[in-house]
């Protein structure tokens, strides 16, 4: 897992590397821009810069003398980088300023982006890469004046955005939008991985994010904190560990799936099947007696059982003899009968519960019911989520963080907020992120299938790491399918999310 910092978490960190590490600021810049010049390079002008036509637009903070340096290191390549400054050079930063006269110095020249936007605009259709270096992770108000304009001219441009550090106009901590955002190809963040891009709305303006080294140690962010970690693939199999030789089906685990109803037949079946797939020894499904006749003519590897309308207690009682782990909610339905089933195992079953769908939507308004879950993880989709936290969707997305840790907050469960870059939270203030923005993945039945495959890692680790295997597992079968379809982004059934995961690799750590 790394580090992901939010705007002050970075700015502490450079004032700490300055201060106490004795790393004067003008060096971190020159990492920064030489680290970021490399990735432009690398990812947009096919590994060489010679006659690439460059258009820099720098603000007067240290993002602007970034885009300084960039120009610098670009022009010793052989490009030709023409720099726009978005405001009065008296106002640079110092560290800015010194750039200045460096790029001045070795015959460079600077234009006014305000005061000659026809110009930049010349500039911009015929550059190949344009490079915003406006704002990074400073800006904390929208976009206003001659600089929307600036951006709105860069955004229509043909040739592909490179963001520095951050896409100028996005929330460094939420991910939401200042007002107009640059609407970047690529983005070099600089020392570590914020949280803004590894949202939805992040994801989109961000791009594909690289993250640029600036000459600081990661040693020296553990002290100093982070918001949140990024999970990484070498991740799973240190969760997954091996089994031993004498490993059976009933010491891999049993997961329970409490789900289904009359003419919602498949969900229980596409848990079931996930739960397998990601491990499990055993799957029964517990539903009510027409959705189980239903089922029975088809399924193979996994059991039913039936929930007794008139003795819901007992039959729950029944189902949750011998059971590791329990799924309750997809397609189970929402009437009084199945809230009963619901507020009963919470009330009773002590161990691992994955709750989704109708399981969540039935307790609109009322999040505090799962507090009678004693190991409960909540799977809600932003909609699901609002409507716990009578709050709409756009509400939930303008920030993430502060939703998912809310929930927890009144709850007391380990949240699971899906979507690209889904959240995991828990209890004890930790948070994880997940790399993986798969649009594959935007597919019927695939929330359905990570509950699965998180009760199965339920079966053998703790809440908040079965959470977090759970949606990598998830996120990178999306992935190796789609890579395995020619980069495809639609098209992927659920039950093939499950089918992939056997064969998944894994760096090491």
């Amino acid at each position: 897992m790394m580090p992901v910092l939010s705007r002050a978490q970075m700015r502490d960190l450079d004032a700490h590397a300055v201060a106490q590490c004795r790393i004067p600021s003008l060096v971190l810049m020159e990492n920064a821009g030489a680290g970021a010049a490399h990735v432009l390079v690398r990812e947009l002008l096919g590994g060489s810069a010679r006659g690439a036509r460059v258009a820099i637009v720098c603000g007067s903070g240290n993002n602007g003398g970034d885009g300084l340096v960039i120009a610098r290191h670009l022009a010793v390549q052989g490009a030709q980088p023409i720099v726009f400054l978005s405001g009065d050079p008296q106002w640079l930063s110092p560290d800015a300023k010194a750039n200045l006269d460096a790029w001045r110095g070795v015959g460079g020249q600077v234009r006014d982006a305000a005061g000659s936007l026809a110009e930049l605009a010349e500039a911009a259709t015929e550059a190949d890469v344009i490079v915003d270096a406006l704002f990074g992770t400073g800006l904390d108000r929208a976009i206003e004046g001659h600089l929307a304009e600036v951006v709105a001219l860069m955004n229509r441009a043909r040739a592909p955005r490179f963001a520095v550090d951050l896409p100028s106009g996005l929330d460094a901590d939420t991910g939401a939008p200042l007002g107009i955002v640059v609407e970047a190809a690529v983005t070099a963040t600089l020392g570590h991985h914020k949280l803004g891009p590894l949202t939805p709305a992040g994801a989109f303006y961000s791009g594909r994010v690289f993250v640029v080294h600036i000459g600081v140690p990661g040693s020296i962010v553990g002290p100093m904190g982070s918001s949140a970690l990024l999970l990484e693939a070498s991740d799973v199999p240190r969760w997954l560990g091996t089994r031993k030789p004498g490993a059976y089906k009933g010491t891999a685990g049993h997961v329970l799936v409490v789900a289904g109803s009359a003419g919602k037949v498949g969900a229980p079946q596409l848990v079931a099947h996930g739960a397998l797939r990601a491990g499990a020894g055993l799957a029964t499904i517990g539903t009510w007696p027409e959705a189980a006749a239903s089922m029975e003519a088809h399924l193979l590897e996994v059991m039913t059982a039936r929930l007794d309308r008139g003795a819901i207690g007992a039959s729950i009682d029944s189902l949750l003899e011998g059971k590791t782990a329990v799924v309750i909610g997809p397609g189970l339905g929402l009437e009084d009968d199945a809230r009963t089933v619901v507020e009963y195992l919470l009330a009773t079953w002590h161990g691992p519960v994955v709750v989704d769908a109708d399981a969540l939507t039935m307790f609109a308004g009322r999040p505090s019911v799962f507090m009678a879950a004693k190991n409960a993880i909540l799977t809600p989709h932003p909609g699901e989520m609002g409507r716990l936290l009578s709050r709409s969707p756009a509400q939930i997305e303008l920030d993430r963080y502060r939703a998912a840790r809310e929930l927890v907050a009144v709850t007391g469960a380990v949240v699971v907020l899906k979507g690209a870059h889904s959240i995991v939270a828990a209890p004890d203030s930790r948070l994880a992120v997940s790399p993986v923005a798969c649009p594959a993945l935007g597919t019927a039945g695939s929330g359905d299938l990570l509950g699965g495959i998180i009760g199965a890692m339920a079966c053998a680790m703790p809440a908040f790491e079965a959470a977090c295997a759970g949606v990598m597992l998830h996120g990178l079968a999306g992935e190796a399918w789609s890579r395995s379809h020619g980069g495809a982004d639609r098209g992927l059934l659920a039950s093939e999310i499950a089918d992939r995961l056997p064969g998944l690799t894994f760096p090491s750590a």
